[in-house]
């Protein structure tokens, strides 16, 4: 799972990139080094957040101010433990926990932080859409993939916002059909 840049992203091979939620903007970072097709969110900052307002995660985080690498302070935000119908709706209790006590926290910044180039202009994506996501608004996702021209977009109704969770073997699936496309 992702966080502000900071690492949400997996690489698969030399061929894939793959990403979900603020590590999905790997989409939108110029620092690929080859044009690697990506299963990942197309952009979910600015703009995005306004025109597509409902995301719930923000009341139920904890905000954790912190000094940043330029010696500013910044907020980053802590899964709260009242936070699961926000993020994780479909998990037992005892996987929230877990999932609340590791999962690395937003950065206040990733609401506003602008994006310079979008790698999804000039490589394919993939994407899937979580139904009952409360953290990032499914409309809002259908745009994000709208955005690239996305391949394939898979939606699963009733998943929260940690699909890979949740629904692990659709995610699967998806991956894999996007690693076959690229050959």
């Amino acid at each position: 799972m992702g966080g502000n840049g900071a690492g949400g992203e997996v690489e698969l091979g030399a061929d894939l990139l793959v990403g979900q939620s603020q590590g999905g903007e790997a989409g939108d970072l110029p620092l690929l080094r080859r044009q690697r097709p990506a299963v990942a969110d197309a952009g979910y900052r600015g703009a995005a957040g306004a025109q597509f307002p409902g995301s719930e995660v923000l009341p139920v985080s904890v905000p954790v101010p912190y000094t940043k690498a330029d010696g500013t302070t910044g907020t980053e935000f802590h899964l709260g433990k009242d936070g699961q119908a926000a993020f994780a709706a479909d998990l037992s209790k005892a996987d929230f926990r877990i999932l609340q006590a590791t999962q690395r926290p937003f950065d206040a910044d990733s609401f506003t932080y602008p994006t310079t180039a979008a790698a999804w202009r000039t490589i394919p994506v993939w994407g899937l859409v979580a139904g009952r996501d409360k953290a990032i608004p499914p409309a809002c996702e259908r745009w994000m993939y709208a955005r690239p021209n996305a391949r394939e977009v898979v939606e699963v109704p009733t998943s929260s916002h940690v699909v890979m969770l949740s629904h692990p073997g659709v995610v699967a699936d998806l991956i894999h059909d996007a690693a076959r496309a690229v050959g």
